[in-house]
């Protein structure tokens, strides 16, 4: 680096873009277009044959994520999407011209290399190189190798170098894509038709929760951003699609947490002649598949760890299923709990630690005391079921206790995973429910729904999967930012 000023030498940002002058005025394009690959890194290893050293030919390119120069030789390293390879680059065989340009390559340039496999004396598959280009100069460097990226502000807001640099983030992110692809199949292998819906809503409804509002220029009204897929899908029933399913995002407008992002990601599925007790068959066959197949398919297992406890969650054991009431009542060591008035409940969620609302109505309060000192006990999987009507406006109502409906909320590792339900469809009992949860201003009424409903909707059971919470459960991660790709943050500075 001698042809660079003193006083820029300790700036690396500053020796990059000097070299970058460097190349753009020998006329050289340190940005190409285009460069034909024939393998990413896990294939050309998988493409070495033993004992045919030097035979077997690859291009292959990738950021130069470690370099070891031995003078007139160089193991380095090129990080692609499925791992790391090795490169030897010898200055006898790239020649001397190419061989003096590499040795000004800086880590984090990415470069293309054609050469062929062999294995060194480490037993590392290696590529031979024969010739090689720089592809894409790196005007900024990586960041330091022991201390990564510390501010977890950072790996958030520059997650392009959080899976450079920090393989958890990357193996856990490629995972999450996985799980995503093997729900994706495995209800499609079950005649599922994958749908897409609208965004943009003129009724914020299927949940009740806090939506954002936009406004379209171009037919002059306000719109909400969806906060759930559900009354979209349930009209595809009426419409003869007797099952299906849509991944996609969902926005509400609310708290921001550990389990909470207001951009999320939900998988929907209905289907039709199915109930609740149906979904439960089917999110269990989905999770052991995917445990099995995807998080551990070199041992076929069905457990995992799990981290806040030290212990495993065995997906292969007994489902526990139980009552919502049953749970409360055992909690609260009350068997008249749910014949007491508001100021008894109040004095039993006091009394359990917990500060509630008096504004609060009494369902809610009950709600508080399941959200916090029963759902986190639950770690091995759980059927919560038949849970308070008013909790949810589009379930059917248990015919042998019209205060609860036919649901369940799946519960595993204290987290609620999906919650399902065996779906209304009598339009009238539909509208009623809509129209005392509208009076309490927690849903608004869609109208239209309530048309396709008068055109009849078969019997059918609905389920939804938080895919993010989901893939904190199986990857072990500790926040839903770090199995979000881009969470929402405050603006940088």
């Amino acid at each position: 680096m001698s042809d660079i000023p003193p006083d820029i030498t300790h700036d690396q940002h500053a020796v990059r873009r000097q070299k970058l002058a460097e190349l753009r005025a020998s006329g050289f394009d340190p940005f190409r277009a285009n460069f034909a690959t024939t393998h990413f890194s896990g294939e050309a290893i998988k493409a070495y044959v033993e004992g045919q050293e030097n035979t077997v030919p690859v291009a292959v390119a990738g950021r130069l994520v470690v370099i070891r120069d031995m003078g007139k030789s160089q193991f380095v390293k090129i990080l692609d999407q499925e791992g790391q390879l090795q490169l030897y680059v010898k200055k006898d065989v790239v020649g001397d011209e190419a061989y003096a340009a590499f040795r000004k390559f800086d880590l984090g340039d990415i470069i293309g290399a054609k050469g062929t496999l062999f294995r060194t004396k480490t037993g590392e598959i290696t590529v031979r190189v024969e010739s090689l280009l720089l592809l894409a100069k790196a005007l900024r460097p990586l960041p330091e190798k022991w201390h990564g990226l510390s501010d977890p502000e950072q790996v958030y807001r520059q997650r392009y170098l959080d899976v450079i640099v920090n393989p958890e983030s990357r193996a856990r992110l490629m995972l999450r894509s996985r799980i995503v692809s093997q729900l994706r199949r495995l209800l499609e292998e079950r005649k599922f038709i994958e749908v897409e819906t609208p965004v943009l809503e003129a009724t914020a409804g299927g949940a009740a929760a806090r939506p954002f509002k936009t406004h379209h220029n171009a037919l002059g009204v306000d719109f909400y951003l969806r906060i759930a897929t559900e009354l979209r899908l349930k009209r595809m029933l009426v419409g003869g699609f007797d099952r299906v399913f849509e991944i996609g995002r969902i926005f509400r407008n609310e708290g921001v947490s550990r389990r909470h992002n207001p951009e999320f990601t939900m998988l929907e599925v209905y289907q039709a002649y199915s109930d609740y007790r149906g979904m439960m068959t089917l999110i269990r066959d989905l999770l052991t598949a995917l445990v099995r197949d995807v998080i551990q398919p070199a041992e076929g297992s069905l457990k995992i760890k799990h981290t806040a406890s030290g212990g495993e969650i065995d997906f292969g054991g007994i489902w526990r299923e139980v009552r919502y009431k049953d749970l409360i009542r055992e909690v609260t060591g009350d068997p008249e709990w749910f014949n007491r008035d508001k100021a008894g409940k109040i004095a039993g969620a006091e009394r359990l630690g917990l500060a509630v609302n008096p504004a609060w109505e009494e369902f809610e309060i009950t709600n508080e005391i399941f959200s916090k000192r029963i759902e986190p006990t639950l770690i091995q999987p759980t059927f919560v079921t038949h849970l308070p009507r008013e909790l949810c406006p589009l379930a059917k109502i248990t015919a042998d206790d019209p205060t609860t409906i036919d649901v369940f909320e799946l519960i595993i590792g204290g987290m609620e995973i999906a919650p399902a339900y065996s779906e209304q469809n009598d339009p009238d009992a539909q509208r009623e429910m809509f129209e005392l949860q509208a009076g309490e201003e927690r849903q608004s009424i869609d109208q239209d729904f309530l048309l396709a409903l008068e055109h009849g909707m078969p019997p059918a059971g609905g389920m939804g999967v938080g895919i993010d919470r989901l893939c904190i459960l199986l990857t072990g991660a500790e926040s839903i930012r770090d199995v979000i790709l881009f969470p929402q943050l405050r603006p940088g500075a």
